[in-house]
């Protein structure tokens, strides 16, 4: 179903409900005032019904058949376009959701076109109409409870996005190797946030101007502002989480930068004492080396060695092979290989 709601008011009272786009269109002449027709995702037939009867411009109508629109609001004659992109954040997963929500506005209708579950168009109307003297200052007045909605949700969002922060800020001196994926995914949401919050500063300095020129009720303009001062303090939050954000990954690196540093620290100081011991086994092995050298040329027993023959041979090699050792010790003593 994607008529959620379709009515005709007057006087800020709901007149008609028709069950159908073609009774809308016959009876909303009939008893005056405005129509307000609420769709979920409309087929291309509905909206170029809607099209053919409210004389929507072209660029609009197939900016909402696609979809996939930049928060902005554009005027095309009488007609006020307007793209917003609600939010919901979902606490069972720690992310939020991003939608889209399609405004048309106009001297006799407004038609609003979800593409997502938020906002709750339907506590918009039952608000409205609980107030039929805000609801009998027109379409506009459906504008602003929409507005109003849209930037109410941000709210839970906003919280959401601010404890998870918090817990990054934990988990950053705490090891956890996953810290950097989160800090990248919450980055990425909170550039997500601030791209459907920032232009609606520039959206309600653009309704504004108009305020004159198409004569808005002087009490409307004062909730318009209002909540375009809600918006203000939504975009500045955003600018800070994404700071704190920034700040939160140069801590990261820096922290991680810091670890392997006295991970290199204690491979240098292995390294270190591998290096000692090896010069210290190479000393002893050089010691040893000397002797046996010695021993090795005395006993290879050729019959034809002088050394064998002579009364101090065994003397002499004991000898040879004590001075070797002790020569060898004492410059590596001396170099503190030892």
């Amino acid at each position: 179903m994607t008529v959620i709601d379709n009515a005709i008011y007057r006087d800020g009272t709901r007149v008609a409900t028709p069950t159908s786009l073609d009774e809308t269109f016959e009876r909303r002449a009939e008893h005056g005032g405005f129509a307000w027709i609420g769709l979920y995702r409309p087929t291309d037939a509905e909206l170029d019904a809607l099209a053919q009867e409210f004389g929507l411009h072209p660029l609009a109508v197939e900016d909402t058949r696609k979809g996939h629109q930049r928060a902005k609001l554009e005027r095309y004659g009488d007609t006020l376009f307007v793209v917003l992109r609600p939010a919901r954040y979902l606490d069972e997963v720690e992310q939020v959701e991003f939608g889209e929500l399609h405004v048309f506005i106009g001297l006799d209708f407004a038609i609003t076109i979800r593409h997502a579950e938020s906002p709750n168009l339907a506590r918009v109307r039952r608000r409205l109409e609980s107030s039929p003297e805000l609801l009998a200052k027109g379409p506009e007045a459906v504008l602003y409870a929409v507005l109003d909605e849209v930037v109410d949700e941000y709210s839970p969002v906003d919280l959401g996005l601010e404890n998870d922060i918090d817990e990054i800020e934990e988990q950053l001196f705490s090891g956890d190797p996953e810290v950097t994926r989160r800090i990248y995914d919450l980055a990425s949401e909170v550039m997500e946030f601030q791209r459907a919050t920032r232009p609606l500063v520039g959206m309600f300095d653009a309704l504004e101007r108009g305020f004159e020129k198409y004569a808005i009720d002087l009490e409307l303009q004062r909730y318009l502002r209002d909540v375009k001062d809600h918006v203000i303090r939504i975009v500045e939050r955003g600018d800070t989480f994404r700071q704190l954000l920034q700040n939160a990954l140069q801590v990261h690196s820096t922290l991680v930068a810091q670890r392997q540093n006295e991970e290199t620290k204690v491979l240098s100081e292995a390294a270190v004492a591998q290096s000692e011991q090896a010069k210290k086994v190479s000393s002893w092995a050089a010691i040893i080396f000397a002797p046996t050298l010695v021993a090795g040329i005395y006993g290879m027993n050729f019959t034809h060695m002088p050394e064998l023959d002579e009364r101090w041979g065994y003397p002499f090699a004991i000898a040879l092979m004590l001075a070797f050792a002790g020569v060898l010790y004492g410059l590596f003593k001396r170099k503190g290989w030892l």
